[in-house]
């Protein structure tokens, strides 16, 4: 048994994606609690497994197959090939992948993008209530919640999963298009709220702003009637 049929059999295997420590930690754990199977991959180290997964991916695509060696997800899985699409679908005749409507695409891009971020700031770039678009993202595992913003109220913080990598076939957020101009484009926010207690202060600064003295009573009606740009 060599270390790559070891690796082509876990990747087959597995229902997700695996990254190269998972895949070390799995080979080396085999024969654990069985002293009498030794265990030839017990002592294997993490940057052989990766060296083994370059050579699959490589051997794969000199040699066309119906499924190819994918890095997605900060993982690798085997996965069938796009062109043979066609024909695999006609296994799951009853199957349709639930696709995405519009307002949810756009919601997802915009956590995205800007992660993490709060559903206002979200709001304030679509114009529209998003509560129902962001529940179905959560649902399909998409977007979750990832903390409080520190801003009045604490509202939630929404990011994207490790599924939404998997899905969108994303090795990390990093290869999202055009990630770095996206990312630094003008976005509109939410109006943040003023912090408690800053209101009074600046009325009381600003009462102590006021003329006193016998011309005070006077100042106010000559504001009052200049004119109006």
């Amino acid at each position: 048994m060599t270390l790559s049929q070891a690796i082509e059999a876990l990747l087959f295997s597995a229902q997700k994606p695996l990254t190269t420590s998972e895949l070390r930690d799995t080979l080396t754990r085999a024969g654990d609690n069985d002293e009498l199977i030794q265990n030839e991959f017990g002592r294997v180290k993490e940057a052989e497994v990766a060296a083994t997964l370059g050579q699959l991916k490589t051997d794969y695509t000199l040699t066309p197959r119906g499924f190819q060696l994918v890095e997605k997800a900060g993982g690798w899985q085997l996965v069938s090939h796009p062109d043979c699409a066609r024909w695999i679908r006609q296994l799951f005749p009853e199957s349709k992948p639930a696709r995405l409507s519009p307002p949810a695409l756009e919601t997802l891009a915009i956590i995205a993008y800007r992660q993490p971020i709060t559903r206002a700031d979200v709001e304030a770039v679509r114009g529209v209530s998003v509560e129902g678009v962001l529940q179905n993202l959560m649902e399909r595992g998409l977007v979750k919640i990832s903390g409080r913003a520190e801003l009045p109220g604490r509202p939630l913080l929404y990011e994207t999963t490790e599924f939404f990598l998997e899905h969108f076939g994303l090795r990390n957020l990093d290869e999202l298009p055009n990630a770095e101009e996206l990312r630094s484009r003008y976005l509109p926010v939410a109006p943040r709220a003023p912090v408690a207690g800053t209101g009074d202060a600046d009325n009381q600064k600003s009462a102590s702003d006021r003329p006193s003295g016998p011309g005070a009573e006077s100042a106010t009606p000559a504001t009052a009637a200049a004119p109006q740009d």
